[in-house]
């Protein structure tokens, strides 16, 4: 309690008032963090309730909420249910006490999965960089760029160059049983961008989210700093927990939820689970974001039809990436609206900087509409087949009893589930540090119990590589302790049957 103490009367110490620059939660954040990172808030020490700080200083508690969150998305508090927020007890300060001693949350990281940095084995979220049709995207890019007119030097269309969104209408009405037209598409600067666009036009701070736990870093963060609220809701065999949710907090505006390849588990959002969200959204009047991020690349059988497709009530909006399908390099993403919320997102927008320039997004808009996205599809799902199947073997020989590798929902990457009480963030640092690029699944979670674990990517390991890579990676795990369990053995097998059957539908696949 005397931690406890201690925080509180350093809290005490806050000021708030018009002289102060920018938002009071954001006065209010950067007065908790420099206490945290100056050493005068250790790690452990307890911080006030929201009601008793709201109080002291005479605001709402939404103002105090969203501050916490924010630190909570930086890694510097957590929350411990009736117990409170307390700095984060992992938190390593500097020995001059200056601040942490590891680098910001909010900060590059190596285990940042957005760090520009030579592609490293094991890293998530990029494509086979290597199996990229260079010549192609450069011939296209050059006739594009060639073509530049004087109309055309001027200001972008803040929504995007039409060809792509007319290219990307034609695409998803047939990829992704998407009927949309061309205006109702933003052409964004990634997910990144399409998470900000959508943050602007529809959050206030201290709007309550919903978003899966575990779920992706970067979008808790961004919907923390846009000064939402979160909730994190389980989700379990089925993908996103509805009736949790609804239980927790019915009265949200917002829902991001990844249906087609839950980040990071890889579960799908059951048929029942879509209608029952779809239900609720549309009785509730929340939006609901489909993160569609793996969606052309589901291994086992067909592509599964989007969320947005079942959506009757206009409730959804549909984001996509290139990220996977061609590089992130790109940064090129996009956003399909329900036609009444059009005019609203132009107004924002028109504020905001557009995507790429046009040559590129007319070269990527003849890229899908000659076919050859489509022959490129056909071609990375096949690699990928191989890719990881001479992983997952090659992991299973040298990781033996020490980790359990989880395939059954592969997508692009592997799940390696480590014993209880491994430090995967640990364990992740000594693997950037040797040059590898995996990710803890720790730092996914908010409040799920999903254990420590390693997301591995196959897409950049040839498979000549694989025996090589897997066995650099388990030199670093911890010694055995016990055998893995009767369940681990269980999902091993099943995975290994459902790789076998996509390998066979996928042989030859050109």
């Amino acid at each position: 309690m005397a931690q406890g103490g201690r925080s509180g009367g350093i809290i005490e110490g806050i000021t708030l008032g018009p002289s102060q620059a920018g938002p009071v939660y954001r006065q209010i954040h950067a007065r908790i963090r420099s206490a945290i990172t100056d050493g005068r808030l250790p790690p452990g020490a307890r911080l006030p309730s929201w009601n008793s700080l709201a109080a002291q200083l005479g605001v709402a508690r939404g103002t105090v909420k969203a501050a916490y969150d924010w630190l909570a998305g930086e890694g510097l508090v957590v929350g411990r249910g009736p117990a409170g927020t307390i700095v984060n007890p992992a938190l390593r300060l500097s020995p001059s006490g200056d601040g942490p001693s590891g680098p910001s949350p909010l900060a590059a990281d190596p285990l940042d999965l957005d760090q520009p940095a030579p592609v490293r084995p094991f890293q998530p979220g990029l494509p086979a960089v290597d199996a990229f049709p260079r010549k192609l995207w450069c011939r296209l890019v050059a006739r594009h760029a060639s073509r530049l007119t004087e109309a055309a030097m001027g200001y972008p269309d803040p929504a995007g160059d039409p060809e792509l969104r007319t290219a990307l209408a034609t695409y998803l009405g047939v990829a992704r049983g998407i009927a949309c037209t061309a205006g109702q598409i933003f052409v964004t600067a990634g997910f990144a961008g399409a998470l900000d666009l959508i943050s602007r036009a529809l959050l206030r701070p201290g709007d309550r989210v919903w978003m899966e736990d575990p779920g992706f870093p970067r979008t808790r963060q961004g919907l923390v700093l846009a000064g939402a609220e979160l909730v994190p809701i389980p989700v379990d065999g089925e993908g996103l927990d509805v009736r949790r949710g609804m239980a927790r907090a019915p009265g949200v505006r917002l829902v991001v939820v990844t249906p087609s390849h839950q980040a990071p588990l890889g579960m799908r959002l059951s048929l029942p689970r879509r209608l029952e969200l779809l239900r609720w959204a549309g009785a509730s009047g929340a939006w609901i974001v489909e993160d569609d991020y793996y969606g052309e690349f589901r291994l086992e059988g067909p592509p599964l039809p989007a969320l947005k497709s079942l959506d009757a009530s206009g409730r959804v909006i549909y984001v996509g990436t290139f990220s996977k399908v061609l590089m992130p390099a790109l940064r090129l993403g996009y956003a399909v609206l329900p036609p009444e919320a059009v005019e609203r997102f132009a107004a924002v927008a028109s504020c905001l900087a557009p995507a790429q320039a046009p040559p590129i997004q007319r070269a990527v808009a003849e890229f899908m509409a000659a076919g050859h996205l489509g022959r490129h599809l056909r071609r990375m799902r096949s690699l990928y087949v191989r890719r990881r199947d001479a992983l997952l073997a090659a992991l299973r020989e040298a990781c033996d009893d020490r980790a359990v590798v989880d395939a059954g929902h592969a997508g692009m990457n592997l799940l390696l589930r480590l014993p209880p009480g491994t430090d995967d963030v640990a364990l992740a640092r000594r693997a950037a540090a040797a040059g590898l690029g995996p990710v803890p699944l720790s730092t996914w979670a908010v409040e799920a119990g999903c254990g420590p674990g390693l997301l591995l990517s196959f897409t950049n390991i040839p498979v000549e590589a694989a025996a090589r890579y897997a066995q650099s990676l388990a030199a670093l795990l911890p010694a055995s302790r016990r055998k893995g369990d009767a369940i681990g053995r269980q999902a091993s097998a099943r995975s290994t049957l459902l790789l076998e059957g996509a390998s066979r539908r996928y042989e030859g696949d050109g």
